[in-house]
């Protein structure tokens, strides 16, 4: 027997099919080991060895493949055809080594596409793991996890508020706040245009004046309001004829079919997808066997897929679609991966594939594929130039007519940020033609700062430099907004005060290391240790040998002092010229004290020298001086007439709120956005007094409450919960309004419980069960259900296309399989999990399955604590990847 291994069960259930009798296929769901997040898991004293730790949650994994690795002839690692799966495949090679379970025959095989040719042609060509791309890893997995477990605790004790640090991490933030200071530092400059409409034969044409004064314009030329109304007027007063008619040939070459980059930026620009939802959509689609592997920076296509999509044009279009030779096309990125092919459906027959997202991302790839080989676009750009009978004015109208459309008629690459096509229809003109005039116009403008980066700009530019690789740019913008650092609005990276903060940080005491010429040369020597050409620990020590001195230099200063070289690298920013000339520093409140930066509990602010006589504050991130939401201190509203102490409103690192008294242990509540900025006494004692009963329930007795909590204002019955529209609604719900609410909110409780929805389709009785089965939309997707089992149509079927043969089968296929997790198996297994109680301990390499967590609950009365471990063990690999994260 031989024992496949590939990374997903989807894949292997497929593989398994493929390859039939005599083959075992399972999947490792992964990794299965990892550097655990603690000192000495990387040792560079000892040749940078490395102390690997299975992953918590794969022990079944594991063990189901060494229970077959024992009985097999043959172990073929069958994980994906890039770094990480080789590392993969040479994990599982360890692990099953180590356990004294590895085959004497082990085998690597690697495929493009999960398609029958494909598995079975590289069962044929099997070869061994490749020791430089498994250095590679190593070397990467190493300088992530030495740059993230040395500098990160840098941060948190010299940094108040910041959480982490990364090789690539970092420097893709520094990309974001730059463009930030970019746009901050732009000067707006008033230009204006001046235009006429013109018509010919019918057809209205637009022009611009490009000649005033016998002096050629360029874009700025015109800057006032007076200069544009006299050149308006000039334009006004003309008799405008045809100059001369310059007409061009241009050609337009289709883009090369998607690499990981690409594809990740014209999913974002033309579906609104984010980096890491597109690569989510494209393992589907890979693993159902649609696509070829979508983690590649090849832009070349396999001969016969070349020969499969001409082919396709031709049955398409007319044969002047196809053009005279093959097409074929070399990557120009600076650290390209090995030698794979580009993103292309496996089938240029099948034109559709899955249903939603995937259906629409796999028109993307198919169009794009099928385009790369088609015909150039051949188009006409004219440009016509009219002057008037002095030749002191000259207006210039441009337009471009497609005369063969070729790759067009499929597809056209979209871009991040559109300008003038110049692709406007102008009528046939000569010269001496006197179209006529119109009207003219002049219009007021602006010069604009660069826009903040999208998604697909960011990735096109980390590409560009040759900062990272893009199988990992999905998750490295992801780590960016779940650590908090940048803010995403109309899919446009804005960085938030505590990225802007670590950057700043990073930038004064580790300059080095977020450089973009010094993160890309250290991705070259990393893609020498994949080709073979450097040796794996050379690399590390050439970068531990700086980064360890310069990480203990920072680490001997006081937060104090790191603080200070702060304030005066972002004084410019912070504190920049006022236009009166007053010194950008003085205090507002006080007048005689200073500002400057200062590190808190909770992050940096800006505050006054005389602290705490004068208790002014301002958030680090209004920059520039900005006034509004500073504090001054507290704000005496007035004395409570109950207790005689002093009502105050105050700001603090959530927003404002008011306190009663002075006491550490003092009354607070928080000011609603919707109460008002100027709070008074009567406003302040009204939130102070919060919690308000309503009354007692007229059924039940008890208390209804209505107050303020996190997500807003609410009621409060027997631990059930309404919701209030506003603020004002806590105190002036009366009971018979609180009674009808909480009923209200009672009944949609049940979600999901009303009238049984309609099926999406229907396909008779089920020769097993004697059922109806029906198509019906669920929770998670569509499914299929007889009565007794139901069955989740795979993520790339497509519903509407769903027969009764189909839906048996995958009925058949997940009836085969067994009850679900957790439900029907617990029983059957409570006598075993009373004989072997060590089992809980199985895992020092990983805790069972949620399975085992159930079949265990009736073998010890602490069942539901048990129960509530397992959960947290799963976590486990979360953080793990978290710290890795480039």
């Amino acid at each position: 027997m031989k024992l496949v291994v590939v990374e997903s069960p989807a894949k292997a259930k497929t593989i398994e099919k493929y390859l039939g009798p005599g083959y075992r296929v399972l999947a490792s769901y992964g990794h299965v080991r990892d550097l655990p997040p603690k000192d000495g898991s990387v040792d560079p004293d000892d040749g940078f060895a490395m102390q690997w730790e299975n992953y918590a949650d794969k022990a079944r994994q594991l063990k189901a493949i060494t229970d077959e690795a024992k009985g097999a002839d043959t172990l073929i690692l069958a994980t994906d055809p890039d770094r990480e799966g080789e590392a993969i495949s040479w994990h599982v090679q360890e692990v099953l080594r180590k356990r004294k379970a590895l085959p004497s025959d082990v085998q690597r095989v690697t495929f493009n596409a999960i398609t029958k040719q494909a598995v079975t042609e590289a069962m044929g060509r099997p070869r061994a793991l490749d020791e430089d791309l498994i250095d590679a890893y190593r070397a990467r997995r190493a300088l992530d996890y030495l740059v993230g477990f040395t500098l990160s605790p840098v941060l948190w004790r010299k940094l108040p508020g910041a959480k982490s640090a990364g090789r690539v991490q970092s420097v893709a933030l520094r990309l974001v706040v730059d463009r930030e200071r970019e746009i901050e530092a732009f000067v707006h400059q008033e230009y204006w245009s001046v235009t006429a409409v013109f018509e010919q034969d019918g057809v209205a044409f637009t022009s611009r004046l490009v000649r005033w004064k016998g002096q050629k314009l360029d874009r700025l030329s015109i800057g006032n309001g007076g200069d544009a109304a006299a050149a308006k007027a000039a334009v006004e007063a003309g008799r405008f004829s045809v100059e001369s008619v310059e007409t061009k040939p241009l050609t337009r070459n289709p883009p090369a079919p998607f690499t990981t980059s690409t594809l990740q930026q014209e999913a974002a620009r033309k579906l609104g997808f984010s980096a890491s939802h597109t690569m989510r959509v494209a393992q589907a689609l890979y693993e159902d066997g649609a696509i070829t592997y979508m983690r590649t920076d090849g832009v070349q296509m396999d001969h016969s897929a070349i020969s499969a999509a001409r082919g396709a044009i031709a049955n398409r279009y007319d044969a002047s679609y196809v053009p005279d030779k093959p097409r074929l096309y070399t990557t120009k990125a600076k650290n390209a991966q090995e030698a794979h092919e580009a993103i292309r459906p496996t089938d240029f027959g099948r034109d559709k594939a899955g249903s939603g997202d995937h259906a629409r991302l796999y028109d993307l790839i198919f169009k794009r594929a099928l385009a790369s080989q088609m015909a150039s676009a051949r188009l006409e750009r004219t440009t016509v130039e009219l002057a008037d009978q002095t030749g002191q004015q000259a207006l210039r109208a441009t337009g471009q007519v497609v005369l063969f459309p070729g790759y067009l008629a499929l597809y056209e690459e979209g871009r991040d940020d559109e300008a003038d096509e110049e692709s406007r229809r102008l009528p046939r003109m000569k010269e001496g033609d006197g179209p006529a005039r119109k009207s003219v116009d002049s219009e007021q403008h602006f010069t604009q700062p660069p826009p903040r980066y999208s998604e697909a700009s960011l990735v096109k530019k980390m590409e560009e430099l040759g900062i990272g690789r893009p199988s990992t740019y999905a998750s490295v913008l992801q780590v960016l907004k779940d650590r908090d650092y940048v803010t995403v609005e109309k899919n446009r990276f804005t960085p938030n005060e505590s990225g802007r903060l670590v950057t700043a940080f990073l930038e004064r005491f580790f300059e080095r290391y977020v450089s973009y010429d010094f993160t890309a040369g250290l991705e070259n020597s990393l893609d020498d240790v994949s080709g073979g050409r450097a040796e794996w620990q050379a690399v590390l020590e050439a970068f531990w040998r700086d980064f360890k001195p310069k990480t203990a230099e920072v680490m001997e200063q006081k937060p104090s002092e790191v603080t200070a070289e702060l304030d005066i690298f972002l004084g410019s920013y912070l504190f920049p010229e006022k236009e009166d000339g007053t010194d950008p520093r003085a205090c507002p409140a006080c007048g005689d004290g200073k500002l400057a930066l200062r590190g808190g509990k909770f992050g940096a602010f800006v505050a006054c020298s005389n602290y705490p006589e004068c208790k002014y504050t301002r958030r680090f991130a209004q920059a520039g001086g900005a006034e509004a939401g500073a504090d001054t201190g507290p704000v005496a509203l007035g004395i409570d007439p109950e207790t005689q102490l002093e009502v105050s409103k105050r700001t603090g690192r959530f927003g404002p709120y008011v306190q009663l008294g002075d006491e550490k242990d003092a009354k607070r509540a928080s000011i609603p956005k919707d109460f008002g900025a100027e709070v008074d006494l009567e406003g302040a004692l009204k939130l102070l007094s919060l919690p308000r009963t309503v009354g007692a329930h007229p059924e039940s007795g008890l208390d209804i409450v209505a107050s303020i909590g996190r997500y807003g204002p609410y009621l409060l019955h027997d631990g059930k919960y309404a919701r209030l529209q506003t603020t004002a609604d806590v105190f002036e719900t009366g009971m018979n309004a609180a009674v009808v609410k909480l009923a209200e909110a009672a009944a949609g409780g049940g979600r999901g419980r009303g009238a049984a929805k309609e099926p999406l389709a229907a396909f008779g009785d089920s020769p097993v069960t004697g059922k109806p089965v029906k198509l019906m939309e669920g929770r998670f997707g569509p499914y299929v259900t007889d009565g007794e089992t139901n069955a989740t149509l795979p993520k790339t079927a497509d519903p509407a296309t769903m027969t009764a043969d189909e839906a048996l089968m995958l009925l058949a296929e997940r009836a085969a399989k067994g009850p679900p997790k957790g439900k029907k198996k617990a029983p059957v297994k409570k006598a075993a999990a009373a004989k072997k109680p060590a089992a809980a301990k199985a895992g020092a390499d990983a805790p069972a399955a949620k399975t085992a967590a159930v079949k265990k609950a009736p073998a010890k009365k602490a069942a539901p604590k048990k129960a509530g471990a397992k959960p947290a063990a799963a976590k486990k690999p979360a953080v793990k990847k978290a710290v890795a994260a480039e």
